[in-house]
C-alpha cells in the first residue's frame, strides 16, 4: 500500500455578478426560485425570494445589522443557501404538505467570535449561519430555525487487515469547537456542489493519513439506507444541515505498514491541520473513539455485514 501526502488544491467558483446600480430593484429568476433584490442605502439589507410551489407566499430574506453587503449577497448566491431552499421543497422536505410557510430569513453573524456569519473558504463559502421563520399555518406558532450550514461531507471507515487481526484508521486533531483531541474518522467536506462524493472520500484520507485509495474498492455505506433517508448520515439536525456519506475500505497489509502509520503525522499544513495518524484494533473502535462519524460507521458495517449485503472484500 502506498504512503504519500498530496498538496492542497484550490477551487474557484464563479462571482456574483453585480448588480445594476442605476435600478432600486432587480428581478433576476434563478434556480428553482425568482429574486427581487433591493439596492437601497438602507443600512438593513433585503432581498425577496418566491419558491416555485410557494408563488402567493413571499420570502423576505434579511441581513442582521452587521453583515457587509458583500457577504449577504454571497450568502444568498452560495450553493449552500440553494442547497438549503431545495430541501425544504422536496418530496420529505417541510414545506411538501403545505402545513408550514416560511416567511422570513435573517443572514446573521456569529455572535459568539463576534465576526460575520459567512465565513469564506478560499473563494466559496464555507459556513454560514442564519434564521429562518418557519411557522405552522395552523396554530401560527414558529418552528425552531437556527441553521449552521456547511454542506455536504463525507467520511471513510478503513479497516485494514494483518496477521489475523483488524485495525481501523483514525485521525487525533485539535478541535476547537470541542476544546479536546478527537480520535475521528478521516473525513472532510465537499469542495463544491458538483456532488462528488467518492472522490472528496478518497483525497481527504490521503490527505489526512497518506494512504492512497482506489475508488473501485470504495463501498458507500450510507447506500444501503432507506432511501426516504436521502441515503445520508445526519450527525446534528437540530441546528446543522451537515449530511456525510461514510464510506467503507478494507485491505489487507503486512504489520510494518500498522507501525509506520501509528503516530504519522499529516495534514495539509498550510490549513492548519496538525494531524496524527492512530491505528486501533476495530474491535476496540466502539469504545475509543467519541466521534458520531465513527460510530455511524461501525453500526452500518455491523448491520450491513449481519445482512450480507456488502460486496466481496478486495484482495
Amino acid at each position: 500500500m502506498a504512503v504519500a501526502i498530496r498538496s492542497a488544491s484550490v477551487v474557484l467558483k464563479k462571482k456574483f455578478s453585480p448588480l445594476d446600480a442605476h435600478n432600486s430593484s432587480i428581478w433576476r429568476k434563478k434556480k428553482g426560485f425568482i429574486c427581487k433584490m433591493s439596492t437601497s442605502e438602507s443600512p438593513n439589507l433585503s432581498h425577496s425570494i418566491t419558491l416555485p410551489n410557494k408563488k402567493s407566499e413571499p420570502v423576505r430574506i434579511l441581513a442582521e445589522p452587521g453583515v457587509s453587503s458583500s457577504d449577504f449577497w454571497n450568502a444568498i448566491d452560495s450553493s449552500l443557501f440553494k442547497q438549503w431552499l431545495h430541501n425544504l421543497q422536496s418530496e420529505t422536505g417541510i414545506l411538501a404538505d403545505g402545513t408550514l410557510a416560511l416567511r422570513q430569513v435573517l443572514i446573521q453573524l456569529d455572535s459568539f467570535w463576534c465576526k460575520q456569519g459567512v465565513d469564506m473558504f478560499g473563494k466559496r463559502i464555507g459556513f454560514l449561519k442564519f434564521k429562518a421563520d418557519i411557522y405552522d399555518k395552523q396554530t401560527g406558532k414558529k418552528v425552531p430555525g437556527i441553521v449552521f450550514a456547511r454542506g455536504p461531507a463525507v467520511t471513510v471507515l478503513i479497516l485494514l487487515e494483518s496477521d489475523g487481526e483488524t485495525y481501523a484508521v483514525l485521525t487525533e486533531q485539535a478541535r476547537v469547537p470541542t476544546g479536546r483531541i478527537i480520535l475521528e474518522l478521516p473525513a472532510g467536506m465537499l469542495d463544491d456542489d458538483k456532488g462528488d462524493f467518492v472522490g472528496t472520500a478518497v483525497r481527504e484520507v490521503e490527505e489526512e493519513t497518506g494512504i492512497k485509495l482506489k475508488l473501485e474498492d470504495m463501498v458507500d455505506l450510507t447506500a444501503f439506507l432507506d432511501s426516504s433517508t436521502g441515503c445520508r448520515f445526519f450527525p446534528s439536525p437540530g441546528g446543522c444541515d451537515e449530511e456525510i456519506s461514510i464510506f467503507l475500505y478494507r485491505g489487507r497489509v503486512d504489520k510494518e505498514i500498522i507501525t509506520q502509520l501509528h503516530g504519522k503525522e499529516t495534514g495539509l499544513r498550510d490549513h492548519g491541520e496538525l494531524i496524527k495518524v492512530r491505528v486501533v484494533p476495530y474491535k476496540k473502535l466502539w469504545r475509543t473513539t467519541a466521534d458520531a462519524k465513527a460510530l455511524a460507521a461501525v453500526a452500518l458495517f455491523e448491520m450491513v455485514t449481519k445482512e450480507g449485503l456488502l460486496p466481496p472484500s478486495p484482495t
